[in-house]
């Protein structure tokens, strides 16, 4: 399929192009029309397509992984969320065109759900860019930093910090610069912007590192809607008050939407996370403590637990002042929590296969007491 067609698309402002078109062929000649999913509520879900913005069922429908299917009693992160794209049947059931199947997800924001029932819930899909606010007019946590790019390389994205609020700190002694010196450190490989949403200062330098369909995660208060409207050029997402005494603000985001950019891209907003429960991100761990497992490597011992072994070279780091405790310490935490979701979902699988091998054998015991009545 040629890029003209896909540049006519109206979706081609939403990110649809060529290798989309070529994966919804079969999709197309059973009629159905692609859409992406805007916003997900109570079993509906508002989307975008070719012809304008519409209303859609939500299910059952074939999950984005192409098997099984997943509706209000199937697998949460299968479900339809922001960001996904969708396969519409026009004319459900309901007068509505329903949402049939999901395209398969090229990224995938996942966190443990609120219940830590082992499974995972899907913040966005198909994100290309995770900024990662932070207020600068708050306490700096850099382990709630840490926890949030550990989710945002976990997901395929590439993640950014963005520090808000930067009007509110005076530059004159260098306050800002230590600030982000401090969340560089924490974050290898990122790129860490500072910007003002209320007088304008940094917005273009932060746009400059947002392509393609841009996330903003953080807690209440960090300033992302605020930030949302800056680069939106418009009000188009609800800001409220902050708490002076802790940074804090309450939920405006009261759920996740996404908008077109005016220069090219999407942004999603998404409401603040208080917490953040990691949901097998072995891989994300690694990226966001990316300098701690290269001095691991060096370490004499491969199983060296860091704590006392000789020529540990993670130690001889903390010692030298190369590498803070704080972030060891850190990286052992979200190493453990990650550990223990995966066996949470370990059991639960388990648990499942047990489940399914206990119907099968029901079944059959039936179907021979149902032969053995017909002889």
């Amino acid at each position: 399929m040629s890029s003209s067609f896909t540049g006519s698309s109206p979706l081609a402002a939403y990110g649809w192009d060529d290798a989309l078109e070529h994966e919804f062929t079969s999709h197309r000649a059973a009629g159905l029309i692609p859409a992406r999913v805007a916003a997900v509520d109570r079993g509906l879900c508002d989307v975008v397509t070719e012809n304008g913005p519409a209303r859609a069922s939500t299910g059952p429908v074939l999950s984005a992984g192409s098997s099984g299917s997943a509706g209000s009693g199937g697998d949460r992160s299968a479900a339809p969320c922001t960001g996904d794209w969708a396969a519409l049947r026009p004319g459900g059931p309901d007068g509505r065109p329903a949402v049939a199947a999901l395209l398969p997800r090229r990224t995938a924001i996942v966190r443990s759900s609120a219940s830590r029932d082992s499974r995972g819930q899907v913040l966005a899909a198909n994100v290309d860019t995770v900024a990662v606010a932070v207020s600068l007019a708050a306490p700096l946590d850099l382990g709630r930093i840490e926890r949030l790019l550990a989710l945002a390389w976990e997901s395929g994205a590439r993640p950014v910090v963005v520090l808000t609020k930067a009007d509110r700190v005076p530059d004159a002694a260098g306050e800002r610069a230590g600030v982000a010196a401090e969340v560089a450190a924490a974050a290898p490989g990122v790129d860490v912007v500072a910007c003002s949403a209320a007088t304008g200062e940094g917005v273009e330098a932060v746009r400059a590192v947002l392509p393609g369909t841009v996330v903003l995660v953080g807690p209440s208060g960090a300033g992302k809607s605020t930030l949302g409207n800056a680069l939106l050029g418009a009000e188009a997402l609800a800001t409220g008050a902050v708490r002076e005494a802790d940074g804090k603000g309450r939920h405006t985001t009261v759920r996740r939407e996404l908008l077109p950019l005016p220069g090219g891209g999407v942004l999603i907003d998404t409401p603040g996370l208080r917490g953040v429960g990691l949901f097998e991100a072995s891989q994300g761990l690694e990226r966001a403590f990316a300098d701690v497992e290269e001095l691991a490597a060096r370490c004499r011992f491969g199983d060296c637990a860091h704590e006392s072994e000789p020529g540990c070279a993670v130690l001889e780091a903390i010692e030298d002042g190369a590498l803070p405790r704080r972030r060891l310490d850190s990286y052992r935490k979200l190493m453990r929590e990650n550990a223990w979701a995966a066996s949470r979902t370990d059991q639960r699988l388990r648990a499942e296969r047990e489940n399914r091998t206990k119907a099968i054998s029901r079944w059959q015991r039936q179907m021979y007491r149902e032969r053995g009545r017909d002889r």
